[in-house]
């Protein structure tokens, strides 16, 4: 597997990510999905991954810098298809990886509470990321969960 940046104007790229707006939407209650189209993955303080094996794209994830210490996961999915062999882990390290490499000392994320989320909070849970309150624009609510993790 290669963890490359960008991709956003890749075809397969796309069509994940439509898929990821698409589900994560569904699972929660309007108003509350904060997952970013395209558009919003364009703008300077987000960088952009994308996982690969060869030609096959296998997940995606990005980084969004908050302050100068602290950034955010956003736009983490794992193809359906690559799923239960680790890409989501290895994506997840990767960003922290970003993230420290980019002086930032903390790193933040918000999901929903659904069912579709839990495998997701298992893994952060899993990759050291504990509960914390909401941050940056974020307002708490039932539906949302945040957590956040020291680099």
């Amino acid at each position: 597997m290669t963890i490359t940046e960008g991709g956003l104007d890749d075809a397969r790229v796309q069509a994940l990510l439509t898929t990821h707006l698409t589900k994560a939407r569904a699972a929660t209650a309007e108003g509350f999905a904060f997952a970013l189209d395209l558009s919003g993955l364009r703008v300077p303080e987000i960088r952009f991954f994308s996982a690969w094996d060869g030609e096959t794209l296998l997940g995606v994830g990005a980084l969004k810098r908050m302050a100068d210490d602290h950034g955010e996961v956003k736009s983490m999915h794992t193809a359906e298809a690559a799923r239960r062999r680790g890409i989501g882990g290895m994506m997840l390290r990767h960003i922290m990886d970003e993230a420290r490499a980019a002086g930032m000392t903390r790193v933040s994320l918000e999901t929903g509470t659904s069912a579709y989320f839990q495998p997701a909070v298992a893994l952060y849970l899993a990759n050291g990321f504990a509960p914390c309150g909401p941050f940056g624009d974020y307002a708490a609510s039932g539906e949302n969960r945040f957590l956040t993790r020291a680099l």
